[in-house]
């Protein structure tokens, strides 16, 4: 059994097609002994592929991007998630929320695992009409201290992963007036990426891993989370077990686990939006950044 080790940015829901392939067996049919870390802070995930300790991180693809050309070469070769899996909350209803109104608030979200929030909220406030630079920023600051805070009063809105912000409403910390993942459009939001560029072999690997991790969508898209739901409250202790099967079928509704393909339109648009946040100078070509081989079959 040849060993695959991904240090990853996060434990995450949407990242549940690796966790189900695992569980199947989908890896192991590939010969993959296929295991994960998530190193704190984050960016040890650079360090552990450098190392060698890993052979690909999952994370967010800005990262390659903001590399590209400027020293170490970062190849995605696959998704896991093509849709961003956040939520703003609000303290109005649901229907009473409107993009328009977003000037002069003030909206709180993570910025300590990465940019990725905060370029997806600009990019989205852009396509809905507002300058971002309408908008106050709370950022760089830890998901669960801003949540706790923004329940205390401050800010308007809260940015925050799709399943902690139904896990506030439920509690009535505020009204969930966005949820993103339904809402927000295709984007490449977590992928797999090596170092350099991959040989024969290390194709040949990248390309067992990618079929397994199809597999681990297509069961996904093909069972109801109901039929899991031991494994999920496993997987994700720290979420009532109701709320994780609601949400499971709210991403597979709405395209969360689609291919390991990266969507080269979804790619398209999320180059813009970090183009926008000033990582990158102008928007790089698909086949430039990613290694197309993987999933196209060449």
């Amino acid at each position: 059994m040849q060993r695959f080790h991904v240090s990853a940015t996060g434990h995450s829901l949407n990242y549940l097609p690796e966790y189900v392939a695992a569980w199947q067996g989908f890896f192991a049919d590939e010969n993959l002994a296929v295991s994960a870390t998530v190193p704190n802070p984050w960016d040890l995930v650079l360090s552990e592929l450098a190392s060698g300790q890993a052979d690909a991180v999952l994370g967010g693809i800005w990262v390659p991007a903001m590399h590209f050309g400027r020293g170490t070469r970062y190849t995605p070769f696959a998704q896991v998630s093509a849709r961003a899996p956040l939520a703003i909350v609000g303290r109005e209803n649901a229907d009473e929320f409107d993009w328009s109104r977003l000037p002069g608030k003030v909206m709180s979200m993570k910025g300590s695992n990465g940019a990725s929030i905060g370029l997806f909220a600009k990019l989205l406030l852009k396509e809905h009409g507002v300058d971002p630079r309408s908008v106050g920023f709370v950022q760089d600051l830890d998901g669960l201290l801003l949540s706790r805070v923004f329940v205390g009063g401050m800010g308007d809105y809260l940015l925050i992963d799709y399943p902690s912000a139904l896990a506030l409403e439920a509690a009535g910390g505020g009204r969930v007036v966005a949820p993103l993942a339904i809402e927000g459009g295709n984007v490449p939001w977590s992928v797999y990426y090596a170092q350099g560029e991959s040989n024969d072999e290390r194709l040949d690997t990248q390309k067992r891993f990618v079929r397994a991790l199809g597999r681990g969508m297509d069961w996904i898209n093909q069972h109801e989370a109901e039929r899991y739901r031991e494994f999920l409250a496993t997987t994700f202790p720290r979420f009532d077990p109701d709320l994780l099967v609601g949400v499971i079928d709210v991403y597979r509704a709405h395209g969360m686990w689609t291919t390991p393909r990266i969507d080269p339109s979804a790619y398209e648009r999320w180059q813009g939006g970090i183009a926008d946040g000033h990582l990158i100078d102008r928007p790089i070509g698909y086949p430039d950044l990613i290694d197309v081989r993987v999933t196209d079959g060449s």
